[in-house]
């Protein structure tokens, strides 16, 4: 069976944990590759809804393995949060672990983030969530991080926390917050060892087994390729990156080993923090799509900013990542708009860009746009490719065309059976 990675192919919010929760239905093992928990995965089956922030899809699955793997960054508590809300709905999460490779979001790293995005203003400020994600990954490339690994040794965790913790009080002091102590730290990860610590391993052999058996193993991702930290719209976006090329490194096995790369996209295009956003809609459609789409932040609860789809960004995140198929949600959204639209390129005063340029030109590019019919008729009940509504089928097939791969979903609501497979 093939390795998967399954990627954002827009700003994130794109429905990957509806798409990622069909199929981890049929996969072995399922592997959350980067990212922390301050973006979400809402999934809905049998069991409720969720919204799944550090947490696997595939444990829904009583057969998956499943792994945070050493590309993410975890909260302890948040993520023990998030188990017992599972386990409180009667679904077992023994088949969960963390690689000891991954790096803790700390307690200083959500209070260093808050305290420095209020101190940014107007254009300055980033839109981070602040739940330390950035901080994280910054320890991380800085060589002073703490792994999910120290936690399982007390005394090799205090003494990279004495080498740490005065640095980032002074930053914490200097921000105008409250320092932390040594003691309180180690509390939190005696904490963190007793609650989580047989979950904490090394990931390595289960994954290289997985791989050489055959087995179907998916990978996924957060948030999506227009917030990559390298090739999105910097410095508007998160702190590692979504694109497929880091899934083989984020799960821990060699890239010529995913076979596939399904990139998930809407309809039409949603988007949360600051930053450039071309087909924003800042009027009644875009309004519409926010209430009908009930486009609000799994994690934050911020609205989403609305727009229509966007076909140049698509092909970038088509280059990118080499899709071999991509997953189109929320199509049910625009069944009762007599209108939708496609943006097929940017106007940039006398020129027309046909590419995603760097950021500075990206916050002056107008849209240009195709104008397409509406097909005014629910898709909710549509199982098969031909009980779509002619001009959604039409849609669809423009949207392939844009991104030049073939259509492998067509998701029409977010139970897990309103689902087209192509």
């Amino acid at each position: 069976m093939p390795v998967t990675a399954v990627v954002g192919a827009q700003y994130g919010d794109e429905g990957k944990g509806r798409i990622v929760d069909w199929l981890a239905q049929r996969a072995d093992m399922v592997i959350r590759y980067q990212g922390g928990d301050n973006a979400g995965h809402t999934v809905m089956n049998e069991f409720g809804k969720f919204a799944l922030h550090m947490v696997p899809s595939g444990v829904f699955n009583p057969v998956a393995t499943c792994i945070v793997g050493p590309g993410a960054v975890v909260n302890p508590d948040n993520l023990l949060d998030e188990l017992a809300h599972i386990e409180a709905a009667n679904v077992p999460t023994t088949n969960l672990f963390v690689s000891e490779r991954a790096h803790v979001v700390m307690p200083y790293h959500p209070l260093i983030d808050g305290l420095e995005e209020e101190a940014r203003s107007g254009r300055d400020k980033i839109g981070t969530t602040k739940r330390g994600i950035g901080p994280a990954y910054a320890d991380k490339a800085r060589r002073v991080g703490i792994r999910m690994g120290d936690i399982l040794r007390p005394e090799y965790l205090r003494a990279r926390l004495e080498n740490v913790l005065p640095d980032k009080n002074k930053e914490i002091v200097s921000l105008g917050g409250e320092p932390l102590t040594i003691e309180f730290l180690m509390e939190r990860a005696a904490s963190w060892r007793e609650k989580l610590g047989h979950r904490i391993v090394d990931t390595m052999p289960l994954v290289q087994h997985a791989v050489q058996a055959d087995h179907s193993v998916l990978l996924e991702g957060q948030l999506g390729v227009m917030r990559d930290l390298d090739w999105g719209t910097y410095p508007f976006v998160t702190s590692s990156n979504p694109l497929a090329g880091y899934a083989s490194i984020g799960a821990g096995m060699p890239p010529t080993a995913i076979t596939h790369v399904i990139g998930v996209v809407k309809a039409y295009s949603t988007a949360v923090g600051a930053g450039p956003f071309p087909v924003e809609l800042l009027d009644a459609a875009g309004e519409k799509l926010r209430e009908i789409g009930l486009e609000y932040g799994a994690t934050t609860g911020r609205k989403r900013r609305c727009g229509w789809f966007d076909g140049v960004a698509i092909r970038h995140a088509a280059w990118l990542n080499g899709f071999t198929g991509i997953a189109i949600t929320k199509l049910d959204v625009l069944d009762t708009f007599e209108e939708v639209k496609i943006c097929t390129g940017y106007r940039l005063g006398d020129k027309v860009l046909t590419h995603v340029p760097d950021t500075p030109v990206y916050e002056l590019v107008e849209p240009i746009y195709e104008t397409w019919p509406g097909w005014m008729a629910s898709t909710r009940e549509a199982r098969q490719w031909d009980d779509l509504p002619k001009h959604a089928r039409l849609f669809l097939r423009r949207l392939s065309e844009l991104v030049g791969v073939k259509i492998q979903f067509v998701s029409v609501g977010a139970e897990r059976e309103e689902l087209i497979v192509m």
